[in-house]
């Protein structure tokens, strides 16, 4: 499919500038220009960003309103790499409430961009809505590419004609579902694409997941770190919906953040919309380092704080537990002393995870967690040489020497081996005679001592028995 010229003068597009590489102090872009899709509700903006990524990393549903906050992700096309942004539905009519919440965050997308597509519904024709985008679009000095969605076959072309009233230079009719016409708008673009180093700093940074129930201030977090409007925030428990990844500096180091949607009960998770984001919370999870679970402070534990941390240690993610809104139990002189008590009783398997207590609503409070990420990412990715180990396992050997078989001691000096196998998390692997002999408390013990030693504070251990 070729894409329509039109004779006329485009008001929305002017000469490509030079991409800017001005960044805010906090959430700097590495190298890659960025790309917004933007429009009106429900044209098909998710479906166009999950084409030209190749995987379903956007929530797509035939329901207005699915995508709320701006969600970013690597892309390449051609051996040049860019980042591409998908926005919610931008209705300039909406003036409170979710709409006004997700058209502010579309609205941050078209500043901050480097190139826009903007995506109308060829099915629909032009909208009044669509007529409001492109007056806002007038003012904007950025190149605009103009992509006329849902034209998959030879009899819709016709409905392009509509669009020729808003006198653009070219139209790029494309199918984003059938991924028609998605490499022509590409190759439009990519003259304006820097050609790739060869690198990919953001694979090397480290990733943390803020992870919890609805409505315990994830999202206000996130947005507390970035000292901006990251990600929507209301509330309206399930606001997010999409895993948001935001790039942040603080010190001088980079951090990858994962803002998710919160997660409920199994039982009260509804199919559809918010099955879809819970799961891919998980997934988050998964690709994270370190996970930060936020918890109220006001409510107290609860069993699905316990059964999300479940799932942090499963995945064997580090872990941070932040106790969220803590200044609203400041005069209270037992408060942290029982919340202590409660956190021992529900998360027992938590132990090694530190805690920390404040406010997300406030910047230097939420700021805190820096220095502890630092911390557990180091333990994280700690290793330690087969040497000094089995010096240290051969100390340990001579206290507590491993469980006898037949009533015999094992002979310290032959009876064990250790080394480290991997990091993320740090897993050992321990070659004894007898494999079957070795229980879960005489593995518990190891653990301990190795925690005692070499610290591993805010991760979990990993001890793999072998045969010697």
């Amino acid at each position: 499919m070729t894409r329509r010229k039109s004779s006329k003068p485009s008001p929305l597009t002017s000469p490509p500038v030079p991409l800017t590489t001005e960044t805010s102090p906090l959430t700097p872009l590495l190298s890659p220009p960025l790309v917004a899709i933007i429009g009106r509700p429900n044209v098909g903006k998710s479906t166009l960003f999950n084409k030209i990524l190749g995987v379903k990393t956007a929530i797509v549903d035939d329901v207005p309103g699915v995508t709320r906050d701006r969600n970013y992700a690597d892309a390449t096309y051609r051996q040049r790499t860019f980042r591409l942004v998908d926005t919610g539905g931008l209705d300039l009519s909406a003036s409170d409430g979710m709409l006004a919440l997700i058209r502010r965050q579309s609205e941050i997308a078209i500043a901050e961009a480097d190139i826009l597509i903007f995506l109308l519904d060829g099915r629909s024709g032009l909208t009044p809505s669509d007529h409001e985008v492109v007056r806002l679009l007038r003012g904007v000095t950025k190149p605009v590419f103009m992509a006329i969605n849902k034209i998959d076959t030879p009899k819709s072309e016709p409905l392009i004609a509509d669009f020729y009233q808003l006198g653009v230079d070219e139209l790029y009719p494309v199918s984003a579902e059938h991924g028609i016409g998605v490499s022509e708008l590409l190759d439009a673009l990519y003259p304006l694409l820097p050609a790739a180093d060869g690198t990919n700093e953001l694979s090397q940074l480290p990733r943390i997941a803020v992870v919890g129930r609805p409505n315990v201030g994830k999202s206000t977090m996130i947005n507390a770190l970035l000292g901006e409007e990251r990600v929507v925030v209301s509330d309206i428990p399930g606001t997010t919906r999409d895993p948001i990844d935001s790039l942040v500096t603080h010190a001088g180091k980079r951090y990858v953040f994962t803002d998710t949607a919160g997660i409920r009960r199994r039982g009260k998770i509804d199919r559809g919309i918010e099955g879809w984001s819970v799961l891919r919370s998980l997934r988050a999870i998964g690709r994270s380092d370190v996970a930060v679970l936020v918890l109220d402070g006001e409510e107290g534990v609860t069993e699905q704080d316990t059964k999300i941390a479940g799932a942090i240690l499963k995945q064997g993610r580090a872990c941070i537990l932040w106790i969220n809104k803590w200044d609203l139990r400041v005069g209270d002189a037992e408060a942290r002393k029982n919340y202590e008590l409660e956190l021992h009783r529900r998360f027992p398997f938590l132990t090694w995870a530190p805690v920390l207590y404040g406010s997300a609503l406030k910047s230097e409070s939420a700021r805190t967690v820096f220095a502890q990420i630092d911390d557990v990412y180091a333990m994280f990715t700690k290793r330690i040489s087969t040497g000094t180990l089995n010096t240290w396992l051969q100390n340990i050997l001579l206290v507590h020497p491993l469980p006898v078989r037949k009533g015999k001691p094992a002979k310290v000096t032959k009876s064990a081996f250790v080394t480290q196998v991997t990091t993320k998390p740090p897993a050992f692997a321990l070659f004894v005679g007898h494999p079957e002999n070795i229980t879960p408390s005489y593995l518990r013990y190891l653990e301990n001592q190795l925690r005692d030693s070499y610290g591993f504070t805010g991760t979990p251990l990993r001890l793999l028995i072998r045969k010697k």
